[in-house]
């Protein structure tokens, strides 16, 4: 038996080495167009940056360690432009020949990937999706030399990616983004901490903007400025490279991706296909995505495998969309659909935030970190969640993928076991606060509204009280708003006005206990959820968007 693989990074080299371990005999082919296979192209920024120093780091195997160790016949440079379904063949060219081959197969794996989106042909970008896409980038900058300037099209992962490991090489980067916020799958209270960052270290972020043209040095925008560019790099999306089986007749879904079944089969029953160019089936509404992660590429490579080999017939599990990202010393993560994405679907939802500590305060070196949680009112599960801070970001997100996948309900992240010593953790851990708030709002022992709910509050007759200490409501507070410290409150509610009241502290959790006593005292209120922590960076994102950065509201 033949099988026949093309393309030999993540997905398909992931098929290529699991058939072998389950079938000794079989004949496997690796056709890559590219000069290297199962290279680390996640690792290709950080090249730039210096933080991977030896490029040699980044090539994992060779076609000669391969044919070592696993019997593969990996080919490099050797590009397939048709595949012939019902004869079973592929049309292969020699790029470094130019020799034209056909193969026969009886099973072929597709693991095409994604490229970059097209940009104008008179706009010349670069990507950083292969090596020889670093290379070209490493030999601009170093041309260029310490005085260099880039700019970067979008401000999505791989965006940021190449802005931090740019502005580690001391490069000046314009960020251009399309959008009205930076990392769009964040909703904009958790997206303001990023930009701030970004800011911060002195990157030039033009949201609610787009390239237009380029010519001697310089990109043209369309807000009508000019800025310096020695280099262009694109990163505002991928794309799926379906072309192949389009063209081959095999079906494409409505996302552009490859369509698969459970087991990563096309619609020909002798060809699979996984990757970044294949459809996956999305955890909370089980309808067709796009999700491009190198782990559900590994993790659907082997599955075809197993499926090719006999050796399995268990479903792929649906996509999480569980991403993480290091930038300027921040830690972003998210998991499952946002509060923008929930809206725009019209699905009910619960929201809470918290600002809790990465390990518990005595401890030194605490970092604080915003949290968001997304839960379905009706039946209580997780439908998705973000986290921003420094330390401790990644446990946390994982822990919240593992219960989503488990089908763990917000309110039972309360219930978690979770390893505590203080240098690593709180009695109380983060992620056990967010089950806790969430039971709270399930069981009505507590109503909240959001930080862009409150104006309208305050329009329709509510009070909002501080419920802070006076110092802290000196230092920074929200317009209009009462302050009565919690620890007086049982002594001085009657100061309060008979009207429906919004409780608010600094993250939301003395304004729980207020909201708490002052329910039991007789008063209709709600507590401000995230406190003015999350208030302060929604507002701030509402603000610049109402400056002029896109004319896309902020507000979910």
């Amino acid at each position: 038996m033949k099988t026949i693989i093309i393309g030999g990074v993540a997905g398909g080299m992931s098929a290529a080495t699991r058939l072998r371990r389950l079938d000794e005999k079989r004949h496997i082919v690796v056709l890559e167009r590219g000069p290297y296979v199962s290279f680390a192209n996640c690792g290709l920024p950080y090249y730039v940056g210096g933080i991977v120093a030896e490029r040699s780091s980044l090539l994992l195997q060779t076609p000669e360690s391969l044919a070592a160790r696993f019997a593969l016949d990996v080919r490099v440079q050797h590009e397939v432009v048709a595949i012939d379904a019902e004869a079973k063949t592929v049309s292969v060219i020699n790029r470094a020949t130019g020799e034209r081959l056909v193969e026969q197969y009886d099973d072929l794996v597709i693991a095409t990937g994604a490229s970059a989106r097209a940009t104008a042909s008179d706009i010349p970008t670069h990507t950083l999706l292969t090596v020889d896409d670093v290379d070209r980038v490493t030999e601009v900058l170093d041309a260029a030399g310490p005085e260099a300037h880039a700019v970067v099209v979008g401000a999505g992962f791989i965006g940021l990616e190449a802005v931090e490991n740019l502005v580690a090489r001391g490069v000046a980067v314009t960020l251009v983004q399309r959008g009205s916020q930076v990392m769009s799958p964040l909703d904009p209270e958790m997206a303001e901490p990023v930009h701030r960052a970004l800011i911060e270290a002195g990157v030039d972020v033009r949201t609610g903007t787009t390239v237009t043209s380029a010519s001697d040095g310089a990109v043209l925008l369309s807000d009508g400025s000019s800025v310096p560019a020695d280099l262009i790099i694109e990163a505002s999306g991928v794309r799926p490279q379906s072309d192949l089986a389009r063209a081959a007749g095999l079906l494409i879904g409505a996302t552009g991706g490859i369509a698969v079944d459970a087991q990563q089969r096309t619609s020909d029953p002798a060809i699979w296909a996984v990757g970044d160019g294949v459809e996956k089936i999305d955890h909370v509404d089980s309808e067709p995505t796009l999700v491009t992660m190198a782990g559900l590429a590994n993790r659907h490579g082997r599955a075809a495998a197993d499926a090719i080999a006999g050796a399995s017939t268990l479903d792929a599990a649906p996509a999480l969309g569980t991403s993480i990202i290091g930038v300027l010393g921040l830690v972003v993560a998210t998991v499952g659909w946002s509060e923008k994405r929930l809206v725009a679907s019209g699905r009910p939802h619960r929201i809470v935030h918290t600002h809790p500590a990465s390990h518990a305060g005595f401890y030194p070196g605490a970092q604080q970190m915003a949290m968001k949680l997304l839960v379905d009112p009706q039946t209580d599960a997780i439908l998705g969640a973000q986290i921003v801070g420094r330390d401790g970001v990644d446990k946390r997100i994982d822990v919240i993928s593992v219960a989503m996948s488990a089908g763990i309900t917000a309110s039972g992240l309360s219930r978690l076991e979770l390893a505590y010593a203080p240098q690593f953790a709180s009695a109380k851990d983060p992620v056990n606060l967010l089950g806790y708030v969430a039971e709270n709002l399930a069981t009505g022992a507590t109503h909240t509204i959001q930080w862009h709910e409150l104006d309208a509050a305050l329009a329709a007759g509510a009070v909002l009280v501080d419920v802070r200490t006076a110092g802290e409501h000196a230092s920074a507070s929200i317009p209009g708003a009462i302050n009565l410290p919690l620890d007086e409150l049982r002594d001085r509610h009657g100061e309060l006005p008979d009207a429906p009241l919004v409780v608010h502290c600094q993250v939301g959790q003395r304004g729980h206990t207020a909201a708490r006593l002052l329910g039991q005292l007789g008063y209709s209120v709600s507590n401000l959820d995230g406190g003015l922590k999350t208030w302060a960076e929604g507002t701030a994102a509402q603000a610049r968007h109402s400056a002029g950065a896109s004319a896309t509201s902020l507000r979910p």
